[in-house]
């Protein structure tokens, strides 16, 4: 009997050769943009959005909204180099640049692995120790714990581990759907956040780079591409071109959906805190107030889909971990033993008793900083006529992700400025 990775296998083979047919048919290309959509609702987000929404109302929706689809353009370049190259974008920079730039890059996008694994831990520990009343570290053990549980499902297979995670971005988006018909929502005031962009201080700068580097994930980018490589037996360019076709539909669909979620955790800590409770900022104060404003329902559900969101996360994390080293080093290391060394952070930090949000946030700037390197390896591979041959995006493609990655890193330097102390002419006193 063939098991679910065999089946989709097969359900793909089908589809390539002509043998089914129907929408039903194009669901087995279904997962791996919803694996890596994953990372763009990670707790991280919970924790710069909620601070976007209360501290500013609606007025940094259009951060969220550029970088949703900033995450769209490079998914779906990272999906396209995995799929017309069968290696993943660790793997080809390990292959095409100098050894010194290698280990370089390997070392930054390590710190922002563990980075990623702050935010993840630090979520569903929050979600748990809030939910039954447990210590955070305690909380914190029980996320370990369950998210290796979960990863043993990958040695079943690819499908297991995308029909799960599915699962979890299912609990996340309907969560988000009921907080938008419970909360008191200014549309007319959302529509000109999401259309007219603005910053109006430094803040509130520190705060978009941080919703940036929570969307726009390092570890996401060099994931996709590893998601695709093997995911398919491709005999020709012809299968090639159907694969990419399916894949970039996927992506536009499973991250246009992420950003929904985004966009609506700005709007529900806008329309809940903005007015009166502005100074909420962490994740604990938020769930403590949304009872009394918007009843029990509300923060129960608040705190399902942060624990969904940490607990699925932290397995994307690993797994993408996982894939940085082998593709970068060449090296295996036992998952549990990765487990264990990117979690370790996380623990420190509460061990500290440093502010469980505020490292949440600063973990998401730490991402910010380091986005720049998958992003341009990225940029430079498929933008190589040799490496991609007939499958080289178009110009207006490459244009945008120059533009795109222009745009992070204009982010960075500014707020490196403001962090120094040196004046930003255009930003509000």
């Amino acid at each position: 009997m063939q098991n679910l990775t065999n089946r989709t296998r097969s359900g793909i083979a089908g589809v390539l050769s002509g043998e089914r047919r129907g929408w039903r048919s194009k669901l087995v290309f279904a997962g791996p943009a919803i694996i890596a959509s994953v990372a763009y609702m990670d707790p991280g987000n919970y924790a710069t959005n909620i601070q976007a929404g209360a501290g500013y109302g609606y007025s940094l929706l259009w951060v969220v909204l550029l970088a949703n689809l900033i995450a769209m353009l490079f998914q779906a370049l990272s999906a396209r180099l995995g799929i017309v190259t069968g290696k993943n974008l660790a793997e080809l920079s390990r292959d095409n640049f100098p050894k010194p730039v290698v280990w370089i890059m390997w070392v930054i996008s390590e710190v922002a692995a563990m980075a990623t694994d702050l935010a993840e831990f630090l979520g569903g520990a929050i979600g748990l120790s809030l939910l039954f009343g447990l210590p955070l570290l305690v909380g914190m053990v029980i996320t370990a714990i369950v998210t290796y549980a979960i990863l043993i499902f990958e040695g079943q297979g690819f499908r297991p581990m995308e029909l799960i995670i599915g699962a979890m971005v299912g609990v996340i988006g309907l969560s988000y759907l009921a907080e938008m018909l419970i909360a008191p929502v200014d549309w007319a005031a959302a529509g000109l956040g999401l259309m007219q962009p603005m910053v109006p201080d430094a803040a509130a700068l520190t705060i978009a780079v941080g919703i940036i580097g929570a969307t726009v994930m390092p570890h996401a980018i060099y994931l996709h591409s590893g998601l695709m490589q093997s995911r398919a037996d491709i005999r020709n360019d012809r299968d090639r071109r159907k694969i990419l076709n399916y894949s970039n539909v996927e992506v536009v669909l499973a991250l246009a959906v992420a950003g929904m979620v985004n966009i609506a955790m700005v709007i529900m800590a806008a329309s809940a805190f903005h007015q009166g409770y502005s100074e909420v900022a962490e994740i604990e104060t938020a769930y403590h107030t949304l009872t009394p404003l918007l009843g029990a329902a509300a923060a129960g559900m608040f705190l399902a889909s942060l624990i969904a969101s940490g607990i699925s996360s932290s397995v994307v994390g690993t797994m993408a971990g996982q894939m940085i080293m082998q593709g970068f080093l060449h090296f295996h290391v036992p998952i549990w033993i990765r487990r264990l060394v990117t979690m370790v952070p996380a623990f420190a930090v509460v061990g500290m008793g440093a502010n469980a949000t505020q490292a949440l946030v600063m973990s998401q700037v730490v991402l910010s900083i380091a986005l720049p390197v998958p992003m341009i390896a990225l940029i430079i591979f498929s933008s190589r006529r040799d490496i991609m041959g007939d499958f080289i995006p178009g110009v207006t493609l490459r244009l945008l992700a120059r533009l795109g990655a222009c745009a992070v890193l204009a982010l960075n330097f500014v707020l490196l400025a403001a962090v120094f102390g040196i004046p930003i002419p255009f930003l509000a006193a």
